[in-house]
């Protein structure tokens, strides 16, 4: 008689969870029974490659985060996935040819920007460093505004502080889509000096992040991706239900009422599911230390805003913008709405493109998903006019609906913060977190002296301490979880 083989049913399809699927299929496929359930109608979770005017765009991850050790660059490479004769997003890197405004359109020096970048970007290295002063807050923000009055007790006479505070806080509106917080005072600066990345040149892929996602998934048997089933309920036994029990000890409840049973299920939902009331059920509860590292933890929203120029306009040069951080200011330009000012740029997706990008975080970010596309359109031509030395000739003597002599004909923006699938982009340490819970967040459950059950086990970005919030974060913790599940039969099997 054929033993049966464990039966292993992951819950999601997008990094993590296809990672685990391709590491155990391709490793151990003799044994176990697989399953991925996916809840949308496609693979990829937060990566999602698209197309808007033509163009390649992505609507979540975007960039190899440092070429040095990356798997995700080392599998793009090795499925010839970097190179494409068609033009994509961010293809020619980060913009070095833009020019900084300041509202009001007086463009500002060269070397006061780069001062002040400057200056920030070694306050956050020196944050990620460590060896942070004594009396220093919790919140990053408060962390890096005391530098910046530090620098102005030592630089008297520099270009003015109105300035100074709006290139600061562009800086910091660029930090808040990399981190995914909404304030940058929410963001533990203990914490950073925990997070790693890698060296090297970042990078976007020609042929789409997709293609990463669309590897992993091929390798594995038809069948084995169900998409469309939404996961409502997980039912598990706290007390391990032992070793080898007549009936598979987890129970899987699809949101039409069927049921699949399991040995092992690896739940790698988005942490904003987890905290999301009525998002993903456990029968029993999830033990308090993993529901507390759940609800300290930081996972805001990211947007991105794909905006098309109408034929025949003139190339947009790439923007960064330095608004008024004081309202009612010389400079401030008040039918700019509020969900444009915190935005750090309007820049071509590459040199040439028809296609402009803004990133949005937290509050302007939840706004931008609740808009129509009218109402966008019209709040980027009046921030575009409120910029509007780098304004192109207008035509039709400036006509009503035009931004800065250029028109906007149409938009595509993400809207990951009102998905019920993700309810946000990515996790970060929150201040009265640390990454204590990030490594609670990985642990399988049962805990305690039946954790070889494995009844749970847990993978996504969110589970992993020094590369959280992004792919190869989840890439690593896929791995993790199919070895943790490896490692247990395969010592089995020795015994």
């Amino acid at each position: 008689m054929v033993a049966k083989k464990p039966r292993v049913l992951i819950v999601g399809g997008g990094m993590a969870g296809l990672t685990a699927a391709h590491r155990l299929y391709t490793t151990a496929s003799d044994l176990f029974d697989l399953t991925v359930v996916e809840a949308g109608n496609r693979i990829g979770g937060r990566i999602f490659t698209s197309e808007f005017a033509g163009d390649r765009v992505e609507m979540g991850a975007t960039w190899i985060h440092g070429i040095g050790g990356s798997p995700v660059y080392d599998i793009a490479r090795k499925i010839h996935a970097l190179d494409d004769s068609t033009p994509w997003e961010r293809m020619d890197g980060y913009p070095d040819d833009g020019v900084t405004v300041a509202e009001g359109g007086v463009v500002l020096d060269p070397l006061t920007v780069s001062s002040i970048s400057t200056l920030y970007r070694t306050l956050m290295d020196t944050a990620r460093a460590g060896g942070l002063p004594a009396n220093t807050g919790p919140g990053v923000g408060s962390f890096l505004r005391k530098g910046l009055q530090a620098y102005r007790a030592s630089h008297r006479g520099g270009a003015g502080e109105a300035v100074e505070d709006a290139v600061f806080a562009m800086n910091e509106n660029t930090e808040r889509t990399y981190t995914s917080a909404d304030d940058l005072e929410e963001l533990n600066l203990a914490a950073e000096s925990e997070y790693r990345e890698f060296p090297g040149e970042q990078i976007t892929i020609a042929r789409g992040y997709s293609r990463v996602i669309e590897h992993l998934a091929s390798a594995l048997p038809p069948g084995t991706i169900r998409l469309g089933r939404k996961v409502q309920r997980i039912e598990w036994s706290p007390d391990g239900g032992g070793t080898a029990p007549a009936e598979p000890p987890v129970k899987v409840i699809l949101e039409d009422g069927s049921a699949m049973a399991a040995d092992h299920v690896v739940v790698t939902v988005s942490l904003g599911v987890l905290k999301a009331k009525g998002g993903m059920e456990f029968n029993p509860s999830l033990p308090s230390f993993k529901r507390e590292a759940i609800g300290r933890l930081g996972f805001g929203v990211v947007n991105k805003l794909f905006m098309e120029v109408e034929e025949g306009e003139d190339e947009v040069p790439s923007m960064e913008l330095a608004f008024e951080q004081e309202e009612g200011s010389k400079r401030h330009v008040a039918k700019i709405p509020w969900w444009m000012r915190r935005t750090a740029s309007i820049c071509p997706i590459y040199g040439g493109s028809r296609v402009l990008l803004s990133w949005f975080a937290g509050k302007e970010a939840a706004e931008l998903e609740k808009l129509s596309e009218e109402e966008i359109i019209s709040g980027v031509h009046a921030t575009l006019d409120g910029f509007s030395a780098v304004k192109v000739d207008r035509r039709c003597n400036g006509s009503a609906g035009r931004g800065g002599g250029v028109t906007i004909a149409r938009v595509m923006r993400s809207g990951w913060g009102s998905d019920p699938l993700f309810q946000g982009s990515y996790s970060y340490v929150a201040v009265g977190s640390s990454g204590d819970d990030l490594d609670l967040m990985a642990e399988p459950l049962p805990s305690g002296g039946a954790r070889m059950a494995l009844q749970i086990l847990f993978a996504g970005e969110a589970t992993h301490r020094t590369h959280y919030s992004t792919t190869h974060g989840a890439y690593f913790s896929g791995i993790r979880e199919a070895n943790r599940l490896i490692q247990r039969y395969s010592n089995s099997s020795n015994n």
